[in-house]
């Protein structure tokens, strides 16, 4: 089953066959994006020949792709094409969800209404402002929030789940920016609620089977209803497989399902990857005493190492002075001469993507 996640989430070298990032984003329904780099990462371990310049161009300045609150109400980067849809289903279920944790900082219903609406004039004015020059202005029009708190993010974390804002261009110094929708990226004729659900089904489960509705609903963030009906609503695209003894779902397009081909697919997944935070549980792909290096805090998933859609090993990069640096790699077990052969691949190709020189270091 592994395998076969591992092959519809493009981490093998028959599927990381992309080197547009719109692609890649499209085929496998957007990345978590909190972390930028990390995303861009992501990306490339789903392609062939991607460079990071490539993506930020992509994002920057092509806007092909997209940097809004999606899925779970976390950041996501997106195909520009499907940003609207996504958006529609999407941002009203977490908008509501939020609620008790807006109350909590402050962020009352007419709070909320007059900064959505200031956040839509200022940005018309301004173009992109970062998080602190957008406070500040919006201080001056006394939407007064403060700034030890996280009312000012959940504000406009809010302003993007309803389609006012989405990230913009990064400044030099890495911090992003924040933009009205409407001059990012070109309005579109919106499908009913049940399409959406049914293509966001369908969407998932392409990119993510063999999966359940509970994995589903877990990925999404959706309630279990809503997700029981996005699965029915795709039920013509879909079909039932059992895999290792588990009911599943799958594209229909994907059978007969293919077993593994015997060569060790390796992947270095960067912090955060949604292969791993795709599913309910990540037991099948994470041993329990990875689990514990992987997750050691304060909301963290760390960087792995997969093989075969298995994580073998956590993972970090170390940037050095100049154009130097190191990728240092833990894994449970000592690594066979292929899979360190394998590792050394995916760590000359993380160099190239970022334009650096980079050493492996491998701790027991």
């Amino acid at each position: 089953m592994l395998w076969l996640r591992a092959r519809a989430q493009r981490l093998t070298r028959a599927t990381a066959t992309a080197a547009r990032p719109d692609t890649i984003l499209r085929d496998v329904c957007g990345l978590q994006a909190q972390v930028w780099s990390a995303a861009t990462l992501g990306m490339r371990a789903r392609s062939t020949g991607l460079d990071a310049a490539t993506v930020d161009r992509a994002l920057n300045e092509d806007r092909s792709i997209v940097r809004t609150w999606l899925m779970r109400g976390t950041l996501h980067v997106v195909a520009a094409e499907d940003v609207r849809w996504l958006l529609h289903l999407l941002g009203p279920v977490f908008a509501r969800a939020g609620a008790h944790r807006h109350a909590q900082l402050g962020l009352n219903d007419d709070l909320k209404a007059r900064g959505l609406a200031a956040i839509r004039t200022i940005l018309a004015e301004t173009g992109p402002l970062t998080r602190y020059e957008l406070v500040d202005r919006l201080r001056n029009r006394r939407i007064v929030l403060d700034p030890t708190t996280q009312a000012p993010i959940h504000l406009i974390a809010l302003a993007g789940l309803m389609g006012v804002v989405c990230l913009g261009p990064g400044r030099n110094d890495g911090e992003s920016t924040y933009v009205l929708l409407d001059d990012w990226v070109r309005k579109a004729r919106m499908p009913s609620r049940e399409t959406a659900l049914a293509e966001l089904a369908r969407r998932y489960f392409a990119a993510f089977g063999p999966a359940t509705v509970d994995d589903f609903s877990a990925w999404s963030g959706l309630p279990m209803s809503d997700a029981r009906s996005a699965v029915s609503g795709a039920r013509g695209a879909l079909a039932e497989v059992l895999v290792d003894g588990q009911r599943a779902l799958v594209l229909k397009q994907r059978l007969p399902l293919k077993a593994a081909s015997g060569k060790r697919d390796v992947r270095l997944l960067p912090a955060f990857d949604t292969y791993l935070l795709g599913y309910r549980r990540r037991d099948l792909a994470v041993p329990p005493p990875l689990q514990r290096r992987l997750q050691r805090g304060g909301g963290w998933l760390h960087p792995a190492v997969a093989v075969n859609g298995r994580a073998v090993a956590a993972w970090s990069l170390r940037k050095s002075g100049g154009r130097g640096g190191s990728v240092t790699v833990e894994p449970l077990q000592p690594m066979s001469p292929a899979i360190r052969a394998a590792v050394e691949i995916e760590v000359d190709d993380i160099g190239r993507f970022l334009g650096l020189q980079l050493n492996l270091v491998a701790r027991s």
